[in-house]
């Protein structure tokens, strides 16, 4: 579990920044409302140190775009150096809202600087996460923010999410340019996050966050980019047109690659039990946690024990439940043509789906897999929802499975 703190003194290790505004307001649909009212708007699971990244982005501003789910009316932000063995000294961060979600523009008059502890600049320690004091700002449903960091000195590799699916900025010369509105400084593009965790708002009338736990599939493999065409941002569209009270954040922590079992440090991060504490349970106002996970374990090598699958799955559910918290399994989709199938994995596949089915063990089922199988040959996925691999579904796909999730399961 990384640590979250505030900057510096281990005296305040242990510290949650809140806002102030009491906590646990009755829910209409049953359950209190988050602490403090604090969900999370987005959030992402970081899959491992960045390639090349050592010692970080020496003078680098880096403004990462992220998209929302809940509205909120004040904003924190959660920092991330996991992956790193050494520190990194953040000189200024600031977060606003973006002009499109292409363009490292801010809206004008948006643009905050965050403290963390009341201080501008500090150190996140090796292995850490920070979390920022809150900052009014109004920030929009099913929008974009920018959250930049300016990195001055040296450090260790950047801890950061490679499918973010997403544009990002970064402007390597010329100082400090994180307050700027303009885009004029931010001349380089990247698909990643970098530095970022989570966003927060204060969203007293929400109900609490939704995590969707996965892999590739839940990451947006397939999907496109700059489109927040991804299952969880399907479901969350539907979420944020729901009558108030029945809102959600939703934050999506599937990363490609990722297994139950086993590490997969080049590609897909650390197993999904190890990062559970982090991707999941960390995440403000966690009401309930989707999974869709053991593809990877099934198709690789010789293909996982499937009874090895269930009892981690069953672990993840336990874990949940122990922190009172809901958790919905998801069916395995159908990847019959797909690179490395073989009928070996796809009675593997149908014994650990039957176990999700039989309900046992989650408080809800998502048929993911009868939401994307083709009717004329269920183990695989439907034409028109193949983004060509014959694994990952296309928007279409994406759109079918971000619909097969009932709403009253939250």
């Amino acid at each position: 579990m990384a640590r979250v703190v505030r900057w510096a003194a281990a005296v305040l290790a242990a510290t949650i920044v809140t806002s102030g505004v009491s906590s646990a307001a009755p829910d209409p649909q049953g359950g209190a409302r988050p602490p403090g009212g604090w969900v999370t708007t987005w959030g992402a699971a970081n899959n491992g140190p960045l390639a090349n990244s050592d010692p970080g982005c020496v003078g680098c501003s880096i403004r990462n775009v992220v998209h929302t789910s809940v509205s909120g009316t004040a904003v924190r932000v959660r920092l991330s150096n996991v992956f790193s063995a050494k520190p990194v000294i953040m000189a200024h961060v600031t977060v606003g809202v973006a002009a499109g979600n292409k363009t490292p523009a801010a809206v004008p008059g948006t643009v905050r600087t965050l403290t963390f502890g009341g201080r501008q600049s500090g150190r996140i320690a090796p292995g850490s996460e920070v979390l920022s004091d809150p900052v009014e700002l109004a920030v929009p449903t099913d929008g974009d923010l920018l959250v930049t960091t300016y990195t001055p000195t040296p450090s260790g590799p950047i801890t950061y999410q490679r499918a973010a699916y997403q544009t990002s900025f970064i402007a390597r010369t010329g100082g400090d340019h994180t307050s700027e509105e303009a885009a004029t400084s931010y001349t380089e593009t990247t698909g990643f996050t970098q530095y970022l965790a989570g966003v927060e708002v204060l969203a007293p009338a929400a109900r609490g966050t939704v995590v969707a736990l996965g892999d590739s599939i839940t990451a947006g493999s397939g999907s496109g980019s700059n489109t927040n065409q991804r299952w969880p941002d399907v479901l969350s569209d539907r979420i944020q047109a729901s009558p108030p009270g029945h809102r959600f954040g939703v934050a999506n922590s599937g990363i490609p690659g990722n297994a139950l079992l086993n590490d997969s440090a080049a590609t897909g991060g650390v197993n999904a039990l190890s990062r559970l504490d982090r991707d999941v349970f960390d995440k403000a106002g966690l009401r309930t946690v989707i999974v869709l996970l053991g593809i990877n374990d099934l198709k690789s090598g010789t293909g996982a024990d499937p009874d090895d699958v269930i009892a981690a799955l069953h672990q993840i559910a336990d874990q949940a439940h122990a922190r009172g918290v809901r958790v919905l399994g998801g069916t395995i989709t159908p990847f019959k043509g797909a690179k490395g199938y073989t009928e070996a994995f796809e009675r593997n596949r149908g014994k650990v789906n039957e176990f999700i089915r039989a309900g046992n063990v989650f408080d809800g089922v998502v048929d993911f897999d009868a939401a994307v199988q083709d009717p004329a040959d269920p183990l695989t996925l439907r034409p028109d929802f193949d983004s060509g691999d014959h694994l990952h579904p296309n928007p279409a796909g994406y759109r079918a499975m971000g619909t097969a999730v009932d709403l009253r399961l939250l």
